[in-house]
């Protein structure tokens, strides 16, 4: 830990984001004792800038944490009125039927949602309680106690670009808590940096992630039907890479379209944002955006490495939660429930505990909780539908994951039992000899666009004075080792083209690795992916990166 002075505050619950599992958290805390001290830091801008999700909501969590939430009008309103499933090839579809698909898939009941416009009214929710809630503050340390996490530093800002206290530096605060809980979505950087100093992964599968993008299209309102969802695979990626999209008619004519790349594709000639692309141009989705315009854009790193990739949990004086943790149902690409679920859990925990006058130690009735009630519930049933497409492809995931979700579903055990997943993501990706580039067509500037001009919808801002915050662990390696033996995937994985390779006749290797870390969208990618794991993503000072308005 460095050594700058800091002003600290106490509280008994410190809680790092305002996503669906830190508000949620917070919001049950205070349900259970009006009297405890909550806090909530929030890297962006504002509650929801960070929150990036398709989304589906089921509300069952929801409507255990707040039941009168439609009373208390939650911008939750468009319920699904359709759901099909489609096989794309390239010119044409197959609908596969609703019939042989497990109840668990079916979207009745839940809602077209903005979830960053869910985690705006949950935020005004928690702060009428008496939570404070703290935007623009990231948390880019833990405070440590002996082996206790007692807190963490967050506000720090003003730096220079090396690192050095700027004219306007503020050195942030400590914020103690007797128990931190750490939400901060998809491999966050503290979360992350808990796992890897408690080991906290041993005994379980690594974690697999994809890479999800999504613009918010405005179309033609003869064209749209509000509350229908579709979901695709297939077409372009074939043997390329697993995934899919998702094609969700919300409110005031808009549609939510996503695209989900799973990282541990081999072809490092592969470019996940060119495919997203790509895919618009497939008959069905062309016919249902042209004379439409695209409003906003995002990306964001899924967790999808299930039940048998959660880690261990607790560690003394802290609890991981939400995304941070890895729990969304892949086939049904849904995490915000067990994200809320998660919260509750962990709330009632911390409250027994300082109750019981604790405080510092493990969690244990967290972790319990989770891996025995409604999250495990929901978990186990499809715990083989990504290993089972990781080993044999889209036709064996329906066939064999779908037959294993049915068994599941109703005799409460699976028959594949656990498979494993095997390889990180990283690891994952193959050599670039074996491989031949991929030829992308040029996006169009109507249906289709480049990176940059995508990357101006997600409204993203870093000061460009300050370190950057996407960090190498050896500047060399991207040059030295990926370039020849991996043709530098940053260059095309990163769905912000913040990475380039720029030739230069004075470098050593005569080119140059560039970090343009001002158009990064933090969806974490680059942490995962990179093949020799030098990339380490790291929080920005509180406030810069994207500002969704309604992702």
């Amino acid at each position: 830990m460095d050594q700058i002075e800091r002003e600290a505050m106490d509280f008994d619950v410190v809680i790092v984001g305002a996503g669906p599992a830190g508000l949620s958290a917070a919001i049950r805390l205070k349900q259970i004792d009006a009297d405890l001290n909550v806090v909530v830091l929030e890297k962006g801008s504002e509650v929801g800038a960070h929150i990036l999700s398709g989304a589906v909501l089921d509300p069952g969590a929801l409507t255990r944490l707040i039941p009168d939430w439609k009373e208390r009008g939650a911008p939750i309103k468009t319920e699904v009125t359709s759901d099909s499933f489609l096989v794309l090839g390239e010119a044409g579809s197959v609908r596969i039927p609703a019939w042989p698909m497990p109840r668990l898939m079916s979207n009745h009941g839940n809602y077209i949602v903005s979830l960053g416009n869910v985690c705006r009214w949950l935020a005004g929710e928690a702060e009428a309680l008496g939570v404070e809630v703290f935007p623009g503050m990231a948390a880019s340390a833990l405070v440590m106690d002996g082996d206790r996490v007692a807190g963490v530093v967050a506000g720090e800002m003003g730096k220079n670009h090396d690192g050095t206290p700027g004219p306007g530096y503020e050195p942030g605060m400590e914020l103690r808590g007797k128990y931190v809980f750490i939400a901060e979505g998809v491999r966050g950087s503290l979360a992350k940096q808990l796992m890897q100093d408690y080991d906290l992964s041993a005994g379980h599968e690594p974690q697999k992630f994809g890479i999800g993008m999504k613009e918010i299209w405005e179309i033609d309102p003869a064209k749209h039907k509000e509350g229908a969802v579709v979901h695709t695979m297939g077409w372009p990626l074939g043997k390329n890479a697993g995934g899919g999209s998702f094609i969700y008619h919300a409110e005031n004519n808009q549609v939510y379209l996503g695209f989900v790349v799973h990282l541990n594709y081999e072809n490092p000639y592969l470019n996940p944002y060119l495919e997203f692309q790509r895919f618009k141009h497939h008959p069905a989705i062309a016919d249902l955006l042209e004379g439409g315009k695209r409003v906003a854009y995002g990306a964001r790193a899924i967790s999808e490495g299930g039940w048998q990739s959660i880690p261990k949990l607790t560690v003394p004086g802290a609890a991981i939660l939400g995304c941070s943790a890895g729990l969304v149902n892949v086939p049904r690409i849904k995490g915000s429930h067990n994200a809320i679920q998660s919260g509750i859990h962990a709330a009632e925990a911390a409250a027994a505990a300082i109750a019981a006058g604790r405080e510092g130690d493990e969690l244990v009735d967290y972790e319990d909780a989770l891996r025995s009630g409604p999250i495990a519930d929901d978990l186990k049933r499809v715990r083989n539908v990504k290993p089972a497409w990781s080993r044999t492809g889209m036709i064996g995931s329906l066939m064999l994951g779908g037959a294993d979700m049915w068994f599941a579903s109703i005799f409460r055990r699976n028959f594949l039992r656990t498979w494993k997943h095997g390889k990180t993501d990283a690891a994952a990706t193959g050599k670039a000899a074996k491989f031949k580039p991929i030829a992308y067509p040029k996006p169009d500037g109507k249906l289709s666009f480049d990176r940059l001009t995508n990357v101006a919808f997600s409204f993203t801002n870093h000061e460009e004075s300050q370190p950057s915050h996407l960090k190498l662990k050896d500047p060399s390696i991207p040059i030295r080792v990926n370039l020849p033996e991996f043709a530098e995937p940053a260059q095309r994985y990163c769905p912000a083209a913040v990475y380039e390779v720029v030739e230069d006749a004075s470098a050593p290797e005569g080119a140059r690795f560039v970090i343009n870390f001002q158009n990064c969208v933090h969806c974490k990618t680059c942490d995962i992916k990179d093949p020799s794991q030098n990339i380490v993503w790291t929080t920005p000072q509180g406030g810069d990166g994207p500002n969704y308005p309604n992702m």
